[in-house]
């Protein structure tokens, strides 16, 4: 983890959350039609989301942990479980005249309650002992849950909410209740998504995300059947970041979330993403990212650049990226043309080119001449890739700033890694007293890099990825810092996920070739990279046999 001294912004601790629970109630359009949902618009004087368009549900109340007895449950349904969905039943009763229960005993002995018994109950009493004296048993049993939404840091008022789902009865029509919910409407996720485009369905980033994950579903059985397991789909605490100038939201996977953990742990809504290439991006008080103006296919936004440091220790430029002179006077004046090395993460014409010319700027200023460090480039590399550092560096070997800061003295210090692989001479660096990984292109963000023969090597690839897993292990890493997008999160799980997308796809090319043993790369690369735009096959043929290479040398046994 970062040590605190080195946020840029003062810790505020967020709201707790409040427990509440939500309900989505699902019916066929027809038989064997589309999946609808049913929704309601929540009053204007609401204090949480007034005015938007949701799913039944409320806070959890104290009754609701009380009536279990009164309740049917699946013997894996736990207690906390069951108490969620007497609540989302209690609110979509409450809320919409929906009510999720069915006869105890008698000649109706397990129908599903009907307008009669709706009618007979009062929304404003006790529910669950209106329930038990009309014999009704609440169907929590048919209550599965689809997800766990935590609202996000920072919100001054906060929930946490499972978002739980359950077939609608037959017979039953939902009746707002006219005080805090309006105009239900059964809907297909995927028109509701389209109203919210165009202005004229206003939801909230929860309910959009799982109507977007809700929309891939044909049907309720498909619905149903994808929790039987009794776990959520999935969990989400979403974090913000400003994009243009306005509040954007991401959560778990999405390519800038990584990015807001790091910079703004409590969520403050202060950091801003869009990318740009006329000035630093500080990340921590010593770490700060310049990305240069080379945006492209392979390249994404840009080539970033790093200044690792601080005005009283110097700083380390990692990946001086392509000569270009804006950007590298830009680089020199954000280190303030204190630079005390300039490291290489490998010979690639976006990384090292730069270097030379940096070493130069900060020479013509009248300041120490910065060392170039890396690994010299291999036999194997291209003409363009061609590098030779004033000192080659070994792995493991610890680079280090020392000086003064407010709270007294500091160190930075970059472990090498050397991780072959996207390139024969390519490292990683890690940030010791951060827990930073600096990767270089062995692992991006938003993309796989290209492993090209005979400089790239797939064998060498992953086990420099579970190389590098050992030591985010050992060392406590979770933020890793690419050459090309957002900063990840979760390094271990990031890697685990590259790890099994190279041996899924491994798997697909092996496929391939044994479905055509005669055929050639170009014939293999349409079949292995059939979910790839053609237009990038001629680039993903390079991975392929970077693939190709190492089926090769694997044993029969292990094909």
């Amino acid at each position: 983890m970062p040590r605190t001294s080195q946020h840029l912004h003062p810790h505020r601790e967020p709201v707790r959350p409040l427990h509440a629970a939500t309900v989505l109630l699902l019916r066929d359009a027809s038989p064997g039609g589309d999946l609808e949902v049913l929704m309601t618009r929540r009053s204007g004087k609401a204090s949480f989301a007034p005015g938007a368009y949701v799913f039944p549900g409320g806070g959890i109340d104290p009754l609701d942990a009380q009536s279990h007895t009164a309740a049917d449950r699946r013997p894996t349904q736990s207690d906390e479980h069951l108490t969620q969905a007497i609540a989302a039943i209690r609110e979509s009763f409450e809320e919409l005249g929906v009510l999720l229960a069915r006869h105890a005993d008698g000649p109706r002995k397990g129908q599903m309650a009907d307008a009669q018994d709706i009618a007979a109950l009062d929304r404003h009493a006790p529910f669950a002992a209106q329930c038990t004296a009309r014999g009704l048993r609440l169907a929590t049993d048919s209550v599965f849950q689809l997800a766990h939404w935590t609202a996000d840091r920072d919100l001054p008022k906060r929930f946490a909410v499972p978002f739980l789902v359950a077939r609608m009865p037959e017979g039953q029509e939902p009746v707002a209740d006219e005080a805090e919910q309006f105009e239900p409407v059964w809907v297909r996720p995927a028109d509701a998504l389209a109203r919210h485009e165009a202005g004229q369905f206003f939801m909230i980033f929860p309910t959009i995300r799982t109507l977007q994950r809700l929309a891939r579903f044909a049907n309720t059985h498909a619905v149903l059947a994808a929790l039987a397991h009794e776990q959520p789909l999935w969990t989400s605490c979403p974090r913000a970041g400003l994009l243009g100038g306005k509040e954007a939201r991401y959560m778990e996977g999405d390519a800038p979330f990584g990015e807001l953990a790091l910079v703004c742990p409590d969520g403050q809504v202060v950091h801003p993403l869009d990318w740009q290439t006329e000035r630093p991006v500080p990340l921590l008080k010593n770490v700060q990212r310049l990305t240069a103006p080379n945006s492209g296919v392979m390249t994404g936004p840009g080539t970033n650049s790093y200044l690792v440091g601080e005005p009283g220790t110097g700083f380390i430029a990692i990946d001086p990226g392509p000569a270009d002179p804006e950007h590298l006077e830009e680089l020199w004046r954000a280190a303030s043309g204190d630079i005390r090395m300039i490291v290489c993460t490998h010979s690639h014409p976006d990384h090292s080119p730069g270097a030379a010319p940096l070493q130069a700027l900060c020479e013509r200023a009248g300041r120490r001449k910065p060392p170039i460090l890396g690994l010299p480039s291999a036999p194997t590399a291209r003409v363009a890739s061609q590098f030779a550092p004033d000192r080659p560096l070994q792995n493991n070997e610890l680079l280090a700033l020392t000086g003064q800061a407010l709270e007294g003295q500091i160190t930075h210090t970059l472990q090498v890694v050397h991780t072959p692989g996207h390139a024969a001479n390519h490292v990683c660096l890690l940030l010791v007293e951060d827990g930073l990984l600096f990767s270089g292109d062995h692992i991006l963000n938003g993309s796989t890099t290209v492993i090209d023969p005979p400089d790239g090597n797939m064998a060498d690839y992953l086990e420099s990825l579970d190389r590098l897993d050992a030591l985010c292990a050992e060392r406590g890493v979770e933020f890793i810092l690419p050459a090309h997008g957002y900063v990840l999160d979760n390094a271990r799980g990031a890697i685990a996920h590259l790890r099994g997308h190279r041996l899924a796809r491994e798997a697909k090319v092996l496929a391939a070739m044994q479905a055509l043993p005669d055929g050639t790369p170009e014939d293999w690369v349409r079949h292995a990279y059939n979910d790839v735009p053609p237009r990038m096959w001629p680039v993903a043929q390079r991975s392929l046999l970077a693939h190709v290479e190492r089926i090769r040398t694997l044993p029969p046994g292990n094909h």
